[in-house]
């Protein structure tokens, strides 16, 4: 299977609005037989390779583990073969890709009439993930609206990507932790911030799908970017640098990473060009690995092959 990265927030949309990046990290998982073998083996290439844990914690084993309980079943043993395309702490939405990666694989895993469907998915995923920005964009792909409902259970809306649009991704070398990110927002907005973030919120909607070339009004942010800046210097100081010169630039989620929605391709190259220029002219020595996925119109793909015995005699 291969699940997208995915942008949380998108500037002014917090918490619940996310965008995907057609950078996928691919995942193979295989039941075993654990008298042949060990009950579990990882393997892990790529982003942050040699970093993540190959045994009983590593989130995509954990995330199957709970799925499968959930419904009342277990694996006697697994095998994961995955290649990391989606950087690690930088705000590109790895962990949801991992959750959503296990949730699929673990519900592929099941009988047929155990298995959830998409809405039940969507909803588990977001409950492990702790909250829908990501996980929504991460298993349908494109720009996803969400949304707390009254029962404590999430909404979610698609909406269509303009075709000629054309992210560039700015990629540091520092991580950051959501945790630690999260934990410098105020605990109170003024309320004309709040006001104005609602504005360019609901514009950048209108904008992404059909009005590209109201990007850079439509991506201002009133309430987490500044108050995150000193976590993040390097990235401020570009996001600063890009807006001046007109581009729809944000943080990433909750950061390092820079993104930004170029109108079309000729404005994506002058968005590189920029960040080659400020590169250049930055005296701390900050290095940015730039990279230019498509937009992720799909979400997760998952290709389902089953051995000659029946699923029920590796799964109880």
């Amino acid at each position: 299977m291969s699940v997208p990265a995915t942008v949380g927030n998108v500037g002014p949309g917090f918490d619940c609005i996310g965008l995907a990046l057609d950078l996928r990290d691919e995942l193979t998982v295989i039941t075993t037989d654990p008298g042949a073998g060990p009950a579990l083996t990882v393997r892990v290439a790529g982003e942050a390779g040699q970093d993540v844990p190959r045994d009983e914690t590593h989130l995509v084993v954990r995330t199957i583990r709970r799925t499968l309980e959930r419904a009342g079943y277990r694996a006697p043993g697994l095998h994961l073969d995955a290649v990391n395309v989606i950087p690690h702490g930088r705000g590109l939405g790895s962990s949801a890709a991992a959750i959503v990666s296990g949730v699929l694989a673990a519900n592929a895993l099941l009988p047929p009439d155990a298995r959830a469907d998409g809405e039940e998915t969507f909803q588990w995923c977001s409950r492990l993930e702790g909250h829908p920005d990501n996980v929504a964009p991460a298993l349908f792909g494109s720009l996803v609206v969400t949304w707390a409902r009254d029962d404590g259970t999430f909404g979610h809306a698609v909406v269509p990507v303009a075709p000629s649009i054309s992210p560039v991704m700015a990629v540091p070398a520092m991580e950051l932790s959501t945790e630690v990110s999260r934990g410098l927002l105020p605990s109170s907005v003024p309320h004309a911030h709040a006001a104005a973030n609602a504005g360019r919120a609901a514009l950048l909607v209108h904008a992404i799908g059909s009005a590209p070339e109201l990007l850079a009004p439509a991506t201002r942010d009133y309430l987490h970017q500044d108050a995150r800046a000193g976590a993040m210097p390097a990235s401020a100081e570009l996001l600063r640098t890009l807006r001046e010169q007109g581009f729809a630039a944000v943080i990433s989620g909750a950061g390092p990473s820079v993104l930004t929605l170029a109108v079309d391709p000729v404005q994506r190259d002058a968005v590189v060009r920029a960040i080659g220029r400020h590169r250049d002219e930055t005296a701390d020595g900050a290095r940015w690995t730039v990279r230019t996925p498509a937009v992720g119109r799909e979400g997760a793909r998952m290709e389902e092959h089953r051995g000659s015995s029946d699923i029920s005699t590796i799964i109880w």
